[in-house]
């Protein structure tokens, strides 16, 4: 699904802050390979974020390699703490492998299988969190950091619109009140993502389209 029109797409790349050189080496690999990331765009909106909340301590639910992880390392301050989970453990190596080229390396946590037990081992705050794994588990993600997630704090949710899995027609449809038929469950989980942190309240989100969708919620009690 094309979300924003190629000339509003190139706009915000013009725009947007260039990538340092691993990063772009980064973004070549997953051009070459087909990897999903969540592009230049998207990455230096998480930065800028984390800019603005002055965030210490970010938590990723899904790092794949590590390309997220280092536009918010840039973010960081010194003594700053950005926890990488990831199943693949070959993609952690190459996210340990980047951060550290990138000098993020001591900023970095990383956690190799489910995202879930990863955050039952961590206490708050976490001023920005990234939830970006399975669609049909970030509800699930979303109640397992709530509470570890400080008033001015930010949970950014990826594929909030579209993804390979998601069928976008029914998932507006479920969030306009309809019935499709049959929806899949990742279409059902980013649905049911969305309605609970639009019905929280004390958080208030709103959907960018960039991307592939990213739902910024911004803790405000």
């Amino acid at each position: 699904m094309e979300i924003l029109s190629e000339k509003a797409t190139r706009f915000v790349r013009a725009a947007a802050p260039e990538p340092d050189d691993v990063q772009a080496e980064m973004a070549e690999y997953a051009d070459e390979h087909g990897f999903p990331t969540v592009g230049h765009e998207v990455g230096a909106t998480l930065r800028l974020l984390a800019r603005l909340v002055d965030a210490r301590r970010v938590f990723e639910f899904g790092s794949g390699y590590g390309y997220s992880a280092y536009w918010f390392a840039g973010a960081l301050p010194a003594d700053g703490e950005i926890v990488l989970t990831e199943y693949d453990e070959d993609e952690l190596d190459m996210a340990r492998e980047y951060m550290a080229r990138g000098g993020f390396d001591d900023l970095a946590r990383y956690e190799g299988g489910d995202a879930l037990d990863a955050i039952a081992r961590y206490d708050g705050p976490f001023d920005v969190v990234l939830i970006d794994h399975q669609k049909h588990r970030y509800r699930e993600a979303f109640d397992a950091v709530r509470g570890k997630v400080p008033p001015g704090g930010v949970v950014v949710a990826d594929n909030a619109m579209a993804a390979g899995v998601i069928e976008t027609e029914k998932l507006l449809a479920l969030l306009e009140g309809e019935d499709p038929d049959d929806p899949n469950e990742h279409t059902l989980g980013v649905a049911e993502y969305l309605e609970t942190v639009r019905a929280d309240d004390a958080f208030e989100t709103v959907v960018l389209p960039l991307g592939e969708g990213i739902a910024v919620s911004y803790r405000v009690a």
